[in-house]
């Protein structure tokens, strides 16, 4: 698996989603499952949040990474109205707990709420501190957001990137690539519509034995500095996902891409899920 260096550790370029994880009890031992195999193909970044199932998302991530806590580049989330000074440790004392483990390798808040930046990153700092958290980023920022957090400490940006949101290529991914900060795309194969069945995209995976998710994973990782984190329950899906760290696309196929899915010619309000 190729890997690009994230809060200062070498980390897969496809890790491992669990939004919508956590929901459904009939589904638990499946998706423990999935996120073990994923592990085990070299998928070891794994991203969930406080928010996914409130907290049942976690609870399957813990599940899944016992007996290979480290093995695993852990990511979490917190709700902007826990994002306080006070807040911030409570809530990630919560998610600890729920993970089965002592630390969160990269703590992100999930989006801007209403406290200010400065008492927020005063809070992550001191869990750094204390050990409990390895670095800290931010979900759902846009360009004037990073600015005004001005940051230098801040390891991550995750956000909504696939074909059909291409949004952020006019501004927040180059100002990203400038300043040395990896982005995680989340969604990262779209939201179930419409998009993996795209001609364009069928036609592309039929010329290199692919499928169309895993062109939809290749066309993200062209981009220097980018982590995708699909989610996958499936046992084939998750296969999948691993082996499209492999595949490269051609000027051809990228062509093919843009004429299907265009890329932004003025700047967009970010996209968000």
């Amino acid at each position: 698996m190729r890997t690009l260096e994230l809060a200062g550790v070498d980390v897969p370029v496809i890790g491992q989603g669990t939004w919508r994880m956590g929901e459904d009890p009939s589904q638990h031992n499946k998706e423990v499952a999935a996120l073990r195999l994923g592990i085990e193909l070299g998928m070891t970044l794994i991203d969930t949040a406080e928010m996914y199932a409130e907290g049942g998302a976690e609870e399957v991530v813990g599940e899944a990474i016992t007996g290979l806590r480290d093995k695993v580049f852990l990511v979490s989330k917190v709700y902007p109205h826990n994002a306080s000074r006070k807040g911030i440790p409570q809530a990630c004392e919560r998610s600890l707990r729920r993970l089965n483990t002592d630390y969160i390798d990269l703590y992100l808040l999930h989006w801007r709420g209403q406290y200010p930046l400065e008492e927020t990153v005063a809070a992550f700092e001191r869990l750094r501190e204390d050990g409990k958290i390895g670095r800290w980023g931010v979900s759902n920022f846009d360009v004037d957001d990073l600015e005004e957090l001005n940051s230098p400490a801040c390891a991550t940006n995750q956000v909504l990137y696939n074909l059909e949101e291409r949004g952020i290529e006019f501004d927040l991914l180059p100002w990203c690539q400038q300043h040395q900060q990896p982005l995680m795309a989340y969604c990262p194969i779209g939201q179930g519509g419409t998009m993996l069945t795209h001609p364009a995209l069928s036609q592309i995976a039929a010329r290199h034995a692919a499928k169309p998710a895993q062109i939809a994973l290749a066309w993200i990782l062209r981009q220097t500095g980018v982590i995708a984190i699909p989610k996958a329950v499936a046992p084939e899906h998750v296969q999948l996902n691993a082996q499209a760290a492999q595949l490269r696309l051609d000027d051809e196929d990228l062509k093919a891409l843009d004429h299907a899915f265009h890329a932004p010619q003025r700047k967009h309000r970010l996209a968000m899920v």
